[in-house]
């Protein structure tokens, strides 16, 4: 076979209707476009308007805060972390960090601040791992297996009412 020989599936291309072609075609004169105004001119596009109507994007209220601020974090389970060392992504005897949990493919930092280790699932084993940030529930568990978790930013204190 040859490149001069390659051929769409039979049925695979469908010609365009052609349109403005005399009144037998079926699409001929104004091509389906209606008469006039600015639907029927090029290059038009009136997405969200309503014919004068107030839009839907406009009356639906607007809800909650974003602070544009925030300090963002990968979330990594404990399970997720105790499968990838029982698969041997991770060396569970040496020092986990957050290069190495990057590396392993568990996490994906990007633009975030750091890796947070979080509670879901079980660990089974003991590991050292240091991270941005963990929760206290994760920190017990860890601890309860036996390892121990360091965090690189400090936890922030409790608001006072």
């Amino acid at each position: 076979m040859k490149l001069n020989e390659l051929r769409d599936n039979a049925g695979a291309h469908l010609k365009s209707k052609r349109l403005g072609r005399g009144i037998g075609s079926g699409k001929g004169k104004t091509s389906g476009k209606g008469v006039k105004g600015q639907k029927a001119r090029e290059g038009v596009s009136l997405n969200g308007f309503e014919g004068g109507q107030l839009p839907i994007y406009r009356r639906l209220p607007k809800r909650g805060f974003v602070n544009i601020f925030r300090t963002e974090y990968a979330p990594l389970n404990i399970g997720a972390l105790d499968k990838a060392i029982e698969a041997g992504k991770l060396d569970g005897a040496a020092p986990i960090t957050e290069a190495a949990l990057v590396a392993a493919g568990l996490v994906r930092t990007g633009k975030r601040a750091g890796v947070r280790l979080l509670a879901k699932g079980t660990i089974s084993r003991a590991v050292t791992i240091t991270v941005s940030g963990a929760s206290a529930a994760a920190v017990a568990a860890v601890a309860a297996a036996g390892g121990q978790v360091t965090t690189t930013v400090a936890a922030k204190p409790a608001e006072q009412g």
